[in-house]
């Protein structure tokens, strides 16, 4: 084979969407060529659209060549990546099922910023691409790739339990997400949003109690959370939310923000609560995560775009809004 060459839609310094192509020589033997189908939008593209650098790592796609050593995928099987390209493969992370954590890691934008979601198609390592499970569409598999993974993973990792009281702060990309995880899992979901008008949306996701927190000064919801998942662009107003907290509760800041996190001290010694960190899945979880999805029904809800300069440049125009409902996903050959 003489080389492939394909379409790529990127960022740059103005933060107009650039379509470019990208040129790889050969498939290595533990490369797989992925015609893409379906691409995310999530708000970390937001952050690189102003980089030269090929936007989108929430990619689905049809597999069009296997390396010859690949053997986990052949033409025609539908498969997904997200947010982890590469890691080393002999570190105590790696050798740990935590190879989200390798030093070496190859993640988006830091390395292999010449392809993404965002283009006609890609080759990744096999290692790092993820089966479509039958009853998921590729259109909603595209948002689980990161959102989905990222949320589930945080519940996963850190021993979210069947009976806990869970918050979710946000009925957003990650929110609404985030509830329907929580309600499978079997925990008493609690849903918190500045908007009044999301209850019933709240509910029919598995939302067992809902809360407007709109020009609240307190919050009166009963028994305490013991887990409560910030899934907002905006960091919340702590004041409200740590009085409601259980003894020894744990508070996930999921959504990226650039800043400091600051957050009164007392409570946090006074009721020993924990702040967890948590990033994108890795792969033994992601592979769970899609599996639960399947089995259990979870979509994101979603709204459809076209591949193209055009679309994306909409998409990111109406997520920089708020206007998403919830999750932007491109779609090539939609015109």
């Amino acid at each position: 084979m003489t080389g492939i060459d394909f379409t790529v839609f990127k960022g740059s310094p103005n933060g107009k969407i650039v379509e470019s192509r990208t040129h790889k020589e050969s498939i290595k033997p533990d490369d797989v060529l992925l015609k893409i189908t379906h691409a995310g939008v999530c708000g970390t593209d937001q952050h690189h659209k102003t980089s030269d650098m090929v936007l989108g790592h929430e990619g689905v796609g049809i597999v069009q060549q296997v390396g010859s050593q690949v053997t986990a995928f052949k033409v025609g099987d539908r498969a997904g990546w997200g947010y982890l390209h590469n890691s080393c493969g002999h570190c105590d992370q790696c050798l740990n099922a935590n190879e989200m954590f390798c030093p070496e890691r190859a993640i988006y934008a830091n390395s292999n910023t010449d392809q993404g979601a965002f283009a006609s198609h890609a080759v990744w390592k096999a290692a790092f691409l993820f089966h479509i499970p039958d009853a998921i569409t590729s259109s909603d598999a595209a948002p689980l790739m990161c959102a989905g993974a990222t949320v589930f993973n945080a519940m996963y990792l850190y021993n979210v339990r069947p009976t806990d009281r869970v918050a979710i702060v946000g009925v957003g990309g990650l929110g609404h997400i985030a509830i329907q995880f929580a309600a499978k899992m079997g925990c008493e979901v609690v849903v918190f949003s500045g908007s009044e008008s999301k209850k019933e949306e709240a509910k029919s996701l598995g939302a067992s109690e809902f809360y407007s927190t709109k020009g609240a000064s307190k919050l009166e919801i009963g028994k305490p959370i013991k887990h409560l998942f910030v899934t907002t662009s905006r960091v919340p107003d702590w004041n409200l939310f740590l009085p409601i907290l259980a003894p020894n509760a744990t508070i996930y800041p999921i959504t990226v923000s650039q800043g400091n996190l600051a957050m009164p001290h007392i409570p946090i010694v006074s009721k020993g609560l924990t702040i967890q960190g948590s990033f994108c899945a890795s792969r033994g979880v992601h592979v769970k995560m899609l599996r639960f999805a399947a089995v259990h029904g979870i979509k994101p809800i979603t709204q459809e775009f076209p591949l193209t300069a055009e679309g994306i440049e909409e998409a990111m125009a109406k997520l920089d809004k708020g206007e998403v409902r919830y999750r932007a996903v491109l779609v090539a050959g939609r015109h």
